[in-house]
């Protein structure tokens, strides 16, 4: 969980890094959602969770000429930002605005091939499209004028491989939360046996990216529980899981971090988190697209960022079986020393091997180790 939203997804990480494609994915993505998940979050109470855009049925119409007229609106509108928003917040500037604009069109055309011919004048083609075009001018103003996430515009994040469902109110995962994945992968490989086969955990999941990502790690001997007190974060969660097939491996419960796991205490092979870690007088100054529209409850870690980082310490040891490995997500370098130097100085000798690890950018980031 980085501070600045457009500097930490994948969608933003070069220039001239093209949007990872859709169509990989949708062989998976476009079956039918069936709510009769075993998931607690597939209660009948439970929120339901938006269609991404991409998945929508392409029910609307509109000529070539008309969509040419809309985009050459929205691209004026994001040629009028310039290097604002990155001089307030560090958030996107036009450049990004326009790949992101291009990335709508793709996702809002049932055949987006037909993009080339948006360059031609008084093209009364009709095309099919997945959402009005009045719809199409509220979203680009919403991105512009309300800082709106692009994530929530689209519904969806890429992530390592996957293309995983987010909306308002929901955490957006970033790039170096994936490395949280490869971390567990790692040790499966040292321990094929011993911790493939038990429970492991993910608290706070959000969209359910950690959950997924592991689940698909462990194959068909392990299993996930993903805990969310978000009910919408969780139904999301169920949702990505139900997509990929994982339903009968991964158990969505929502609550409150380890008050929903009596029934495996001491019994856990891991447990992962990325919990909320920016202190709380730093919210007011995120970046537009983060601060005011992503939740705080996923963002604020208390006074010093520390609160649910200590609190994961302290109930991690009585939740891991001998020699079960944990991972933590923190806000940098200064997080990582001092939970490194908690854990192996005042946590009763709970935990060995304790270590630092960096992200994609070299920034200390993680820190891991095993139940003694």
């Amino acid at each position: 969980m980085r501070v600045s939203l457009t500097r930490a997804c994948r969608f933003y990480t070069s220039p001239i890094t093209p949007k990872p494609s859709f169509f990989s994915a949708r062989a998976i993505l476009n079956q039918p959602f069936s709510s009769s998940s075993s998931s607690s979050s597939s209660h009948s109470s439970a929120p339901k969770p938006k269609t991404p855009l991409f998945l929508k049925p392409p029910k609307y119409s509109a000529t070539l000429s008309d969509l040419k007229k809309w985009h050459n609106w929205a691209k004026a509108l994001a040629s009028s930002v310039r290097f604002t928003f990155a001089d307030s917040d560090n958030g996107p500037d036009s450049s990004i605005l326009f790949r992101e604009l291009n990335w709508l069109i793709e996702d809002s055309l049932e055949d987006p091939s037909l993009i080339p011919q948006l360059g031609f004048q008084n093209n009364s083609q009709s095309v099919r499209l997945r959402i009005g075009l009045d719809e199409l001018y509220g979203l680009w103003k919403q991105r512009i004028e309300k800082r709106k996430p692009f994530q929530y515009l689209v519904g969806c994040e890429h992530w390592r491989d996957l293309v995983l469902s987010v909306e308002e109110g929901v955490f957006i995962p970033r790039p170096e939360t994936e490395l949280m994945v490869d971390l567990v992968s790692d040790v499966l490989v040292r321990d094929n046996d011993g911790l493939r086969d038990g429970f492991w955990v993910d608290l706070g999941t959000g969209s359910g990216a950690i959950a997924i990502g592991i689940a698909r790690v462990l194959g068909s001997k392990g299993s996930i529980i993903a805990v969310d007190l978000n009910p919408l974060a969780a139904a999301v969660a169920a949702f990505n899981a139900q997509r990929y097939g994982l339903q009968d491996i991964i158990e969505i419960r929502q609550g409150s971090w380890f008050g929903k796991l009596k029934d495996v205490e001491g019994k856990l092979s891991g447990v992962v988190s990325n919990p909320p870690y920016i202190p709380s007088d730093d919210i007011s100054g995120l970046q537009a697209e983060v601060g005011k529209h992503e939740p705080r409850l996923a963002l604020d870690g208390g006074v010093d960022g520390l609160d649910y980082l200590l609190h994961l310490c302290n109930g991690t040891a009585s939740m891991l079986k001998p020699g079960g490995f944990f991972a933590f997500e923190t806000n940098g370098e200064k997080q990582c020393k001092f939970l490194k130097n908690y854990l192996e100085n005042d946590s009763a000798c709970s935990f060995c091997n304790v270590s630092i690890v960096s992200d994609f950018a070299g920034i200390q980031r993680f820190v891991t180790g095993f139940r003694q």
